[in-house]
């Protein structure tokens, strides 16, 4: 079977820097293809991967070189501890980039997860904690860099921005990003910002809850707004979640609150009823500023881009947790958790692309599939699904 590496993610994987010497025995991109075609096909830690590949040994050499056979699972683990993570994130990002399709309205999530197994006993070395940023409308994972602590998705948060292409997207990102400098990059990448603010902008956060809140229990007298409901009942529970937005914010820069192109406010509310359950109704109130005009993209928009951007965790992380098991994966040693961590999401993003399914196929029998069938794995590493 002939498959032209200079084409699709081998292409890609193809110009990944080798960190060992000239005269290694197995080939690098040997390695990477054997690893990620067994991560798409089920296979969880490095003696699974080498495991497969001996299985497959065969047909692999229809299209790798394999001079020297599979590596073993040591290699395996010693050649991903020691890839420089930025460099293999390159690779795998100029290859995600290709299957993007260019979308004035895209919305661009970011937000970040722990690897909770990635620690070392004795404080040697802490939890690598992975923000990721995540496209809504494609169902992609763009990209996403390490850090050593949550507190550090602040310095992650702009060198992740710095190698995606935002123009004409809306990014969305939790309160702990909502910096001026940030928001200040977005707009200087030609994207827009959706930014909650909560207490760790406390000033901020009490000001515009202040201002929302009147406006919303005075009907907005004399004021320009827009407004839009939605109802949610399913699995035992109902959910009202209601949106308004106002443009109205030339009183935040008399207040000081100077953000860069700051076009507007958000609010939303969540009304959560659980039946069967003898409790009251649980309503929380969100707030974001962002520098589109939310009354002329319209509530409904709004509340739609605040929903979406929670797909990062349901469709991302819970899924890397639940059907690739991350949070149960005891790799640690060097960078090879944070670049196996990586290839895990491109598996999700390819598995998740597969076209010659249903579309309610769920991502475990994808997996299988792709195991039971060579074919279909070709296709599905091609980005043809």
């Amino acid at each position: 079977m002939d498959v032209d590496a200079s084409r699709g993610l081998l292409g890609y994987l193809a110009q990944m820097p080798d960190p060992r010497a000239d005269n290694a025995r197995h080939r690098l991109l040997d390695i990477l293809a054997i690893t990620i075609l067994a991560v798409i096909s089920r296979c969880d830690d490095w003696i699974e991967i080498a495991a497969w590949g001996r299985a497959q040994r065969d047909w692999l050499g229809e299209f790798l070189e394999l001079s020297h056979g599979v590596p073993s699972h040591d290699t395996f683990g010693r050649v991903f501890a020691r890839m420089d993570p930025e460099e293999l994130e390159r690779c795998v990002a100029g290859f995600l980039s290709g299957l993007v399709q260019a979308s004035g309205g895209k919305l661009i999530a970011i937000d970040g997860k722990t690897l909770r197994r990635s620690f070392e006993a004795g404080g040697r070395k802490a939890a690598i904690h992975m923000v990721s940023a995540w496209c809504s409308i494609n169902h992609l994972t763009l990209g996403q860099l390490a850090t050593d602590a949550k507190s550090n998705e602040i310095t992650a948060i702009p060198k992740l921005l710095a190698l995606l292409d935002i123009r004409g997207a809306l990014v969305s990102i939790d309160a702990m990003g909502t910096q001026k400098q940030i928001a200040r990059q977005i707009v200087e990448q030609r994207g827009d910002y959706l930014l909650a603010v909560k207490d760790n902008h406390k000033t901020l956060h009490d000001d515009v809850r202040l201002f929302m809140d009147e406006a919303i229990a005075g009907g907005w007298e004399g004021m320009t707004h827009d407004y839009c409901q939605d109802v949610d009942a399913d699995h035992g529970r109902l959910e009202v979640r209601r949106c308004w937005v106002s443009d109205d914010v030339r009183w935040l820069r008399r207040q000081g609150h100077d953000w860069p192109r700051i076009g507007g406010l958000v609010c939303v509310e969540s009304e959560r009823q659980v039946f069967g359950v003898d409790a009251q109704p649980t309503i929380e109130r969100r707030y974001y500023i962002t520098s589109r005009k939310p009354c002329r993209e319209g509530a409904a928009a709004m509340l739609e881009a605040t929903r979406a951007h929670w797909g990062i965790e349901n469709k991302v992380h819970w899924c890397l947790d639940m059907v690739f098991g991350e949070d149960r994966s005891r790799v640690r040693k060097g960078h090879a958790a944070e670049n196996l961590s990586r290839f895990r999401r491109l598996a999700l993003t390819l598995v998740r692309r597969m076209q010659q399914v249903k579309p309610n196929t769920s991502l475990k029998v994808r997996r299988l599939m792709c195991s039971w069938d060579r074919q279909t794995l070709l296709n599905v590493l091609c980005g043809k699904g």
